[in-house]
Order: C-alpha cells, then structure tokens, then sequence
C-alpha cells in the first residue's frame, strides 16, 4: 500500500477510535470564518496538534481545530482553519485532511475562503459562490504516483463545483436579499497579496475573485469522487482604478462582517441536502 495513503487511513482510524464519528458532511472553514461552529452541537473537538500525522495551522484567524457534531440535522466535521501551501506545507499535507475526512465517511465537501475580488460588480462584503476555478499554484497535489484506491490517474475537472448545491445556494441567499455573486475563483501560493498587474492578469484569464487555498483542496476531493461547494467572502478589491492597500488584519475584519450571511447560506444548504 502507498505510504500517503497509509498514513491517511493511520489517521482516520485514530480519530474514530476517539470519536465513534461518522461525518456525511465536511467543511473548511476559511481566514476569519470560524464563527459557524457556534452554531453546531459539538459532539467533539480536537485541536490538530493531538491528531496524530495531522499538520498544524499557523496563521492568525485559523483556530486549528477539528469539530464533531450536528448541524441543520446532518452530521458534520468541520476544519476551524485550514492549511496552506505558503505555509511551507507540501501539497500532500494540504490536501491530507481531506482524504482523512473521505475515510472518516464524508459524501459532500464545503469549503469557504476569504478572497480579493476582481469582478467590477463586486462590493467589499459580497459573496461569491464558485462555479469554477483557476490553478495557479505551481503544482497540483494528485502529482506523483497516483493512489488507485482513492482515485483515476487523470480525473475529470470539467464540473469541480457541484451545480445543484451551487443553485441551492443561490436560491437560499437571493432569499434573504444578500448581495451574492456567482463566479471564478483563481488559486494563487501567496503570502503575498497581489500586484495591481497581477490582479489586472488574472481578471483577464477569466477569473472574478483570488485567493490562497481551497484549489488544492478541490482537486483531491473530485478525485475522490466527492462533490464540493464553495463560497468566497470579498473581502477586499483588487485591479480597480482605484488602488487600495490590503493587509490580513482587514481582511479578517470583514471576513467577521460577512460571515454571518455565509453561516445562514451553508445552514440552509444542509439543510436542502438533507431533504
């Protein structure tokens, strides 16, 4: 057996020795985002540092927890923070908590970013709900021999997001008047934030919004047949003709506003899922 995946199921197995789990939905939960955990029934939480093999989250507005429990009736396993390639992982780690929730039992993935729009339409605060995505990372984690078990040497990407979750979601939040958005979401490694070249580039290859993860994430989980949703929170404007500086602590600032309007929008998605 490969060893990744070894370590994988190594992990998967010491979490359900704790927890006698079994997750149908799990969810990322991006920079400043961690507030929909108030609204589970915590059955379990464990900080990565005690899951063995799991990696650590070292950036400020990434909590570094795992939570077990309900919401909107299903059960759940939710990332309080995420990992990032910038952070020096190699794409095996980013992707590896993701193949560890495919064998803890998950059917679906969500995944929420926060990301600097592009898109002259779009307004700090806005939503955007991914239908598509560009890679910009200067890899891929399915990279290597490929792991038979989880999945095809060359999957298919043609439809990463999932569309009736995507109509779902837009449903759900022209429901309650939220300005949401939906569009393309460009990868990039970060830290750095983008130049006002780069963010005219990427805008011009097609892409509404950028940000520093949930790619890789992505691309293992269609590999595994799983089917994702994702939504961005804008949290800053890049390209515009009017130029305006970006740090994390006011990325995070208005990840904070808007996250109670993602927090209903992934709510009632479950909720439509479970029906």
């Amino acid at each position: 057996m490969d060893t990744r995946l070894t370590e994988v199921k190594k992990t998967a197995a010491y979490i359900q020795a704790i927890t006698s789990f079994q997750p149908d939905i799990g969810i990322v939960l991006g920079s400043g985002l961690g507030g929909l955990v108030n609204e589970i029934n915590i059955e379990h939480s464990l900080d990565y540092a005690q899951i063995e093999g799991f990696p650590v989250s070292t950036v400020e507005g990434h909590q570094g927890r795992l939570i077990f429990g309900t919401l909107s009736g299903s059960k759940v396993v939710v990332m309080q923070g995420r990992f990032h390639f910038y952070e020096g992982y190699g794409m095996d780690k980013v992707a590896f908590p993701i193949r560890v929730m495919k064998f803890l039992g998950i059917k679906r993935l969500l995944l929420s970013n926060a990301s600097g729009g592009m898109n002259p339409k779009f307004k700090v605060g806005d939503l955007m709900i991914i239908d598509d995505h560009i890679n910009l990372f200067p890899t891929n984690p399915l990279i290597g021999k490929n792991i038979d078990e989880l999945g095809p040497r060359f999957p298919d990407m043609s439809c990463p997001y999932d569309p009736s979750m995507i109509t779902m979601a837009k449903s759900i939040a022209d429901s309650h008047q939220f300005p949401t958005h939906i569009g393309v979401y460009a990868g990039l490694t970060g830290p750095c934030f983008e130049t006002r070249a780069e963010y005219r580039y990427i805008r011009s290859i097609g892409a509404d919004a950028v940000g520093m993860s949930t790619v890789p994430e992505v691309i293992v989980a269609r590999h595994m047949g799983i089917p994702c949703f994702g939504i961005s929170i804008i949290t800053d404007l890049g390209g515009m003709d009017d130029v305006q500086t970006v740090s994390h602590e006011e990325v995070l600032k208005v990840a904070k506003e808007s996250e109670k309007k993602m927090t209903v929008i992934i709510k009632e998605l479950i909720q439509s899922i479970a029906l």
